[in-house]
């Protein structure tokens, strides 16, 4: 997954520090990353959904608000209204590149940002929210007792997440006039609300009320488990799992024709952590799967291994051979499903090297049906058909280049 590190003029003329992470293949989509409140573009969750997304076709744009990160600019000179103004700048800094996005996705207070930002931006088709507040004056309960300073002397330093942030009366004033009840209402877009119930930082109810003030389509989904932050990493892998299977029903992600002498298109696998083994496998932009090792292999066990596809390969095309010989000849097969287990075994062909390892796959075939002997074997006999069979009986060939 490629990354480019740009930057772009905020609402206040500084510049906005991001990161466009971009497909490895074609690009069929844009999507604008809405950090949460003295966050960054840069924390897990945000990470793994740009991945995710990028792996399936959409590049997705991640910055920091105004004083946040690496970009520009006072974060106390900041408020509410301005990090909508920083996304307008986003959006507009996308649309330039001729990739104006379609969809939104934020992160806490940047999901109301996005929430109240969407109508303003023509070419967002979705919006999607995790942990957003409802009211956006909620994030001003983390501020505790200095709220009273802040009235009294205008500003106060607060401690946000262990680090120390001025927090200005503009501040509070902004996010206590904002009211997201009609833009959520008027919003004429797909919504999809993530929420954690046992989030401490911005109550489940939250997520209630954005989902009651929205029209349809709406979706609404629970990430059981996470923290507000979604700091687990599988907690971010389902959440960036969620919205790119709900994004591809809005989005046009119509991939371009395979190249020639390839006609399934290019099946592309991308390293989704580099700390382990864990991998996206895409095929097209609405085909993906994982690829992983088990734990006692370094892994985290969250996909089939690669001899695991490999089976699957055969067992999928076995089944399907099966299955349109018997629609063709109008036989009673009920079901049919296929048991592959692969091992490498000592063999004692004469004409293999002494103690060379072969691969072997073991397949059971189940037919459920009123079948015959004979319509049993002679299915049997077809699964040796399937294209998979005969290229993993015969020598293949691997022709590896440099991208």
């Amino acid at each position: 997954m490629p990354t480019q590190r740009v930057t772009f003029p905020g609402h206040d003329g500084g510049n906005l520090a991001a990161r466009l992470d971009l497909p490895d293949g074609p690009h069929l989509g844009t999507a604008l990353f809405a950090h949460c409140f003295t966050c960054s573009k840069d924390i897990p969750a945000a990470r793994r959904i740009a991945g995710r997304l990028s792996a399936m076709g959409i590049a997705v744009l991640r910055f920091d608000f105004t004083g946040l990160g690496h970009s520009e600019g006072e974060f106390s000179n900041t408020n509410f209204s301005s990090n909508v103004s920083d996304l307008r700048g986003a959006s507009k800094y996308l649309e330039s590149k001729g990739m104006a996005p379609g969809l939104l996705i934020g992160h806490s207070l940047g999901g109301a940002a996005v929430l109240r930002a969407a109508g303003e931006i023509d070419s967002v088709k979705a919006v999607a929210t995790l942990g957003a507040p409802f009211d956006p004056s909620h994030v001003t309960h983390n501020f505790g007792g200095a709220l009273d300073d802040i009235e009294k002397l205008g500003h106060a330093e607060v401690s946000l997440g262990g680090r120390p942030f001025t927090i200005r009366q503009s501040f509070v004033e902004d996010v206590n006039a904002t009211n997201l009840a009609p833009a959520i209402a008027s919003l004429k877009r797909a919504l999809l609300v993530l929420h954690a119930p046992r989030d401490q930082v911005v109550g489940i109810e939250n997520a209630g009320a954005i989902f009651d003030a929205a029209k349809h389509p709406k979706s609404f989904v629970t990430l059981d488990g996470a923290d507000h932050l979604i700091s687990m990493g599988e907690d971010a892998e389902y959440a960036a799992e969620v919205i790119a299977a709900w994004a591809g029903r809005y989005l046009d992600l119509s991939p371009p024709a395979p190249p020639p002498g390839a006609p399934e298109g290019i099946v592309r696998v991308s390293e989704a952590d580099q700390k382990g083994f864990l991998q996206d496998v895409n095929s097209g932009p609405f085909h993906h799967a994982l690829a992983d090792e088990p734990l006692a292999y370094g892994g985290t066990n969250q996909g089939m291994t690669p001899y695991g596809f490999l089976a699957a390969g055969l067992g999928a095309c076995s089944s399907m051979t099966i299955r349109m010989y018997a629609r063709r000849k109008g036989w009673p097969l009920d079901h049919v499903w296929v048991d592959v287990s692969h091992d490498k075994l000592h063999v004692k062909d004469a004409e293999m090297p002494k103690g060379e390892k072969v691969d072997t796959f073991k397949r059971v075939i189940h037919l459920i049906g009123n079948l015959d002997s004979d319509q049993r074997n002679r299915l049997i006999e077809i699964a040796d058909k399937c294209p998979v069979h005969k290229t993993l009986e015969r020598t293949s060939k691997v022709i590896t280049t440099t991208g």
